[in-house]
């Protein structure tokens, strides 16, 4: 069969010149089109529910909700786990399917039992699914904030209520229309209410009861049609608009008569704007601010969503009141960006590497780039495969890429063709014709074809296994594995059909085969060593063993981790406080880390941090616990350009540890992220301690 491929290779080396333009084509639109990011996505297809609970104690939570939503998923097909975390007003269950599971398929799982959960929970509490995202969904961060001096137009400053408002009726409808966006999340600021606080000492005076106060307000909140009616051909509709809208609307409501005088809500209670009760809060350099959070639609590309936010960003802050505008903390894209661009910085260096070495060992100009064609040929035919099975470019699985095997058949096949030719030629005395020449460069690729499809088809089966890997290690490996099988088979396919049909067409003229300066100094330097091991074997074969004994044991004494640290640039830490700690308290704390660390460290440009629980509880941490971003400046910025990262984190470590209260964790904002997704936990080692007597748990765990 590869025979019949290469003569026809040869025979119709225009048909394959135009086939392989055709396949680069579809390469460079696959390449534009593939998702791009800067590591794997280890979530496994997980669906959240979020109960809020006002009132509701832990113990309570986890009685009456969490028990109640665990139990309705049992037996759901592919479930592998469910996990869950009550707290004080919070219920969330993470319900865990089997690696394959359609996410979309899974959620109209858990959405078909939810309803029948929602029936067995109390009244006024409602349980939502989470974001269509995963763990690592989170790719744009921005905080909202006035410049100094900004005033409203009565003339008074904006407060952190009026910042959430920004944020909640203009810029996040806007940002959710943008495409590959899940869901925006909102944290900081207080959300805006109108509240009634009722004088007990008053309701009991009128003989009225909470009852009658929320009634009254029910009763009163709605508008009402009553059709239309036709007067001079013209049809008028009529409504009665009942719906309250400003805070004397509410004040005038009649709650009862009581001996013919109306009792109004404002005769039993105060009414006014107020803020909600939150439960968590947003922090940069000091201050409070409101942050909103981009969650990335599952599968979308990174990259292009947060160009597209970003866009959106600035578009929206043309149209913020005078003073205020929302300023980008994180974006995904510079962390994708400086790693992508790692990966080809080395791709190319490696390439032309290749290229050198190819010229100076063939000696023939014309052959080093045939073969060295190969490489961007199967790149191209890689990206094409990636995009089709949906793999993303990333340090997985570009950084895995040598070019040295990508290359190695198509040099085989150009070294015998060069060889043959220029022997058939010494042979003839002349000049080969277009037909000797075609049966040369047959002859030659038909010669190394078995080696050739046998040493890549080995490479190949080496890397097998890796599919075998299931759960986080098969996620993480699986890209690695595709792109150097799909690199393989690109270039194994471009030996037999590009490589002989190019050297054909443009391998024409006088060829010589003749040993360069580095093939000459090689095989000089080679020869003696070669004819002293062939007349010691035993020596080079005890010498050979030893080698292995000795690596084996240096092999052993390694340490080793499940993947390298992924330098992202920015640091993540974690502050981990007394629990019981408030929100306010914990603010406070927060924002002294803040202010030492912008102090202490130059090389910081600004640090932003969550503490508690977000509107959408996609991370529910108590008040106690807060989630900082240390962002640096550029490293040209710095006053030591030089300074070493370790040294870095040692200062941030001092710095961090000038704030007493807390305890501190360092890691990267998506390195903080794995192993959360994995077992619901952040630490590296975690204990979980099981049984029915909390008394008994909460002193075993102690």
């Amino acid at each position: 069969m590869f025979e019949r491929l290469i003569q026809f290779a040869i025979e119709q080396r225009i048909v394959v010149m135009l086939a392989v333009l055709l396949m680069a084509g579809l390469g460079i639109a696959s390449y534009q089109k593939l998702p791009i990011d800067a590591v794997p996505d280890i979530t496994n297809v997980q669906v959240q529910i979020n109960t809020s609970a006002p009132g509701f104690s832990p113990l309570e939570t986890e009685q009456r909700i969490t028990f109640a939503i665990e139990t309705n998923m049992a037996g759901l097909p592919g479930l592998q786990q469910t996990r869950s975390l009550s707290r004080s007003g919070l219920s969330q269950v993470t319900v865990i399917f089997e690696d394959g599971t359609d996410l979309f398929f899974a959620r109209q799982l858990v959405n078909e039992r939810l309803q029948i959960a929602k029936d067995q929970l109390p009244e006024g509490v409602d349980a939502m699914m989470g974001p269509i995202s995963t763990g690592l969904g989170e790719i744009f961060l921005w905080t909202v904030e006035a410049r100094e001096g900004a005033l409203k137009e009565d003339g008074t400053p904006y407060t952190p209520t009026d910042l959430r408002v920004i944020q909640d009726w203009i810029i996040k409808p806007q940002l959710r229309n943008v495409p590959g966006v899940a869901e925006i999340n909102t944290i900081g600021g207080f959300a805006r209410q109108y509240q009634i606080a009722p004088d007990p000492k008053k309701l009991a005076a009128y003989k009225l009861t909470l009852n009658d106060l929320v009634a009254a307000l029910e009763r009163n909140n709605a508008n009402v049609g009553a059709g239309y009616i036709e007067r001079g051909g013209e049809q008028l509709l009529i409504r009665a608009p009942g719906q309250l809208g400003t805070v004397d609307d509410i004040a005038n409501i009649v709650i009862a008569n009581v001996q013919g005088t109306p009792i109004r809500i404002s005769s039993v209670a105060e009414v006014g704007i107020g803020k909600e009760m939150r439960s968590g809060a947003a922090t940069e350099n000091g201050r409070e601010v409101v942050l909103g959070t981009v969650f990335m639609l599952i599968g979308e590309n990174s990259r292009t969503v947060s160009q597209a936010v970003a866009a959106k960003l600035a578009e929206i802050n043309r149209t913020l009141p005078a003073g205020v505008e929302a300023v980008t903390v994180y974006d995904r894209t510079t962390l994708v960006e400086k790693a992508i661009a790692t990966v080809k910085k080395n791709l190319i260096e490696g390439a032309i590497l290749v290229i050198v070495i190819l010229f100076l060992f063939l000696g023939n100009i014309r052959a080093a780039l045939i073969t060295a064609m190969v490489i961007p040929l199967a790149m191209l035919f890689t990206f094409t495969g990636m995009f089709t099975n949906k793999v993303s470019a990333n340090l997985m699985s570009l950084g895995a890429l040598d070019f040295g095997i990508i290359v190695d058949g198509a040099v085989v096949i150009v070294e015998n063709a060069i060889r043959r030719l220029a022997h058939a030629q010494q042979k003839h005395g002349r000049m080969l014709t277009r037909s000797e020449r075609f049966h040369e460069v047959f002859a030659a690729a038909r010669e190394a074809r078995r080696p050739l499809i046998f040493g890549q088809l080995i490479i190949m089966v080496v890397y097998l296994p890796i599919f075998a890997l299931t759960g986080v290690e098969g996620k993480m490996f699986h890209p690695m594995a595709f792109t150097v099988v799909i690199a393989l088979l690109g270039a194994m396919i471009l030996s037999v059909t590009f490589v002989p049909a190019a050297i054909a067409m443009f391998v024409t003229g006088k060829v010589k085969e003749e040993e360069g300066f580095v093939m000459r100094t090689a095989r000089q330097r080679y020869a003696p060593i070669l004819s002293w091991v062939l007349g010691h074997r035993s020596i080079a074969f005890g010498m050979a063993l030893v080698l292995i004994v000795l690596s084996g044991f240096t092999a052993s004494r390694m340490g080793s981790e499940f993947i390298p640290s992924l330098s992202e640039g920015d640091f993540a830490l974690q502050a981990l406080r007394v629990p019981g700690t408030s929100l306010t308290q914990s603010v406070d704390m927060q924002q002294r880390l803040e202010k030492a660390i912008i102090d202490k460290v130059p090389e910081v440009q600004r640090v932003f941090a969550r503490t508690g629980t977000a509107e959408i509880a996609a991370d529910p941490m108590p008040p106690n616990i807060s989630d900082s971003y240390v962002m640096l400046k550029p490293q040209s910025e710095w006053p030591d350009p030089d300074k070493s990262r370790e040294t870095l984190i040692a200062d941030l470590q001092k710095a961090a540890a000038s704030v007493p209260g807390s305890n501190y964790e360092l890691s990267q904002p998506i390195q903080l992220r794995f192993n959360e997704l994995v077992s619901g936990v952040r630490s590296d080692v975690a204990v979980k301690v099981f049984g029915d007597d909390m008394n008994v748990l909460n002193q075993t765990a102690a």
